[in-house]
């Protein structure tokens, strides 16, 4: 096989799940699509084991770990976070409810594909790209491929839970809007545009010097931090992935560097291409003995979490601090998806509940803030952290 076809088929299955991610409006998901394709081909032995080192891919995936966990760094919105403190309280409690659900199992799905999988189910790329490696590294093949297949079927596990509550709290926002609007007490919410103290906000450093964060400049700055990054990995014995993280949230709150730096420099698509690359692999080592065991492993994993997140949600008044069941659940199962996953399920949620453009309006404002952010404090922030723990429990 020559480097480009194999580069055709990497690319093509993703394109491929794309394309159907599209067409059925995120109801399939692409990267299942993809991954599957990858697993399926590998086990029947049409594709070659060493498809992606064919394919020119192998230093790509080794690089691009650190470049795209500090881009998702420079993403977060620290001043978000504050204000929907509730959220990020109610994140974090949900991902300790599936961290001690996974323990809970972990005789019956064995010890190492417990260990890889929590920061997985608590994460997305990033979270699965630690573990999947650390796994390879120390020799537990089975447990990194499971690792990838939990990755691939996350989103369709969570979006459904998501998505029946969504919709039932936006029927109660929508009858909300309506019994203000005609009580006369309606009051839309409308964005800030000047700071606290009434003066305009200060602009930071990167908007004042926005030509300058050009492709290689973006990638020249992210690469000098990894740089200083590494060394401080190495001198402490903490993940790189951590250090990274930090760096990017720091930097952008700083004012230093704008948020998805990578994104910026229309840079991040190689580094997701890499990240992606750097789970296939995992998938060649399995055999069609292994099959049935990773489907039994991964129906647990998934039923596990999701009963415990319900009972606890639903029987405990946890609930209370975001206000209503529906949103507790909705909060809990975001570390299953993430962003833009999140984001799309409340359009679609509030587009359903509502009959007019101002109900609509109504519902995405309120749901907006509740999802997104979790979706940040697990997949984008805490996963990474507890991924780059974990990667040492193996």
């Amino acid at each position: 096989m020559s480097m480009h076809l194999g580069l055709l088929i990497v690319f093509g299955f993703f394109a491929l799940g794309d394309f159907l991610g599209v067409f059925t409006k995120a109801k399939l998901s692409s990267v299942f699509v993809a991954l599957m394709l990858f697993l399926v081909l590998f086990v029947t032995g049409v594709l070659p084991a060493d498809l992606i080192e064919v394919a020119g891919l192998r230093d790509i995936s080794r690089m691009s770990l650190a470049f795209l966990v500090f881009n998702m760094g420079s993403t977060v919105n620290l001043s978000q976070m504050k204000k929907e403190w509730k959220v990020v309280v109610m994140a974090l409690f949900s991902m300790f409810i599936a961290v001690a659900a996974v323990f809970l199992v972990s005789p019956i799905i064995g010890r190492a594909e417990a260990i890889v999988s929590i920061p997985i189910i608590n994460g997305g790329l990033a979270a699965t790209q630690i573990m999947t490696e650390a796994a390879m590294d120390k020799g537990f093949t089975t447990a990194a491929a499971l690792g990838t297949v939990i990755f691939a079927v996350q989103k369709f596990v969570g979006t459904i839970p998501a998505s029946r509550c969504g919709l039932s709290e936006a029927n109660n926002l929508v009858k909300e809007y309506r019994e203000k609007k005609a009580a006369g007490t309606l009051e839309l919410e409308t964005e800030e545009v000047v700071a606290s103290n009434g003066k305009p906000a200060k602009v930071p450093f990167y908007k004042k010097h926005q030509k300058y964060y050009t492709t290689y400049m973006t990638l020249g700055i992210t690469a000098l931090i990894l740089y200083f990054c590494d060394l401080i990995a190495k001198s402490t014995g903490i993940s790189i992935s951590i250090w990274s993280l930090l760096a990017g949230m720091t930097f952008n709150q700083l004012g230093l560097i704008p948020p998805g730096i990578l994104d910026q420099g229309k840079s991040s698509g190689l580094f997701m291409v890499g990240s992606f690359a750097s789970l296939i692999p995992s998938l060649a080592k399995i055999s069609v003995s292994d099959l049935s065991q990773m489907a039994f492993q991964t129906v647990v994993i998934f039923a596990v979490v999701i009963v415990a997140i319900f009972a606890i949600m639903y029987f405990l008044p946890t609930w209370k601090l975001v206000g209503s069941r529906n949103m507790a659940i909705g909060v809990a199962m975001s570390q299953l998806l993430g962003f833009p996953a999140t984001f799309l399920i409340v359009n679609e949620v509030a587009t359903a509940a509502a009959q007019t453009p101002e109900e609509k309006d109504y519902v995405v404002k309120k749901l907006t803030p509740a999802f997104v952010v979790s979706g940040f404090v697990s997949v984008t922030t805490i996963s990474i952290l507890i991924a780059g723990v974990f990667a040492g429990f193996l």
